[in-house]
């Protein structure tokens, strides 16, 4: 597995420890439907200038601090991995060398949700 794929265990105690940048980089509609708790909405088609925001503007539209081009928390989520995948790429050419993807996506989220008994 490469360096910039989270799993789902990795993800789910750095949502733990609160110490996770999460975007869904899904449609507004697909989140708006379900969602992976304290994750932020940016659509892939709007990632590439929102991550080019200053970081004032880009609190004021996210109301989450802008992420830092050496920040290795930063992690994209969408519903299977492909445009998780796109949103990496687009992140790295940005600079954020050490943002990675959850490759699973909400998919593989919801599959462990349901199979986690409290």
């Amino acid at each position: 597995m490469s360096v910039s794929v989270v799993t789902y265990k990795q993800l789910k105690a750095m949502l733990a420890n609160h110490s996770v940048q999460l975007f869904d980089v899904r449609n507004p509609d697909e989140f708006q439907a379900g969602r992976i708790p304290d994750s932020i909405n940016i659509p892939l088609g709007q990632l590439e200038e929102s991550l080019k925001l200053p970081p004032q503007q880009f609190q004021l539209h996210f109301t989450v601090k802008a992420p830092q081009k050496e920040d290795d928390n930063i992690v994209f989520h969408c519903r299977s991995g492909k445009r998780s995948l796109s949103a990496l790429e687009i992140a790295h050419r940005l600079g954020f060398s050490k943002a990675r993807h959850y490759a699973g996506g909400y998919i593989d989220w919801e599959e462990h949700k349901k199979n986690e008994h409290y």
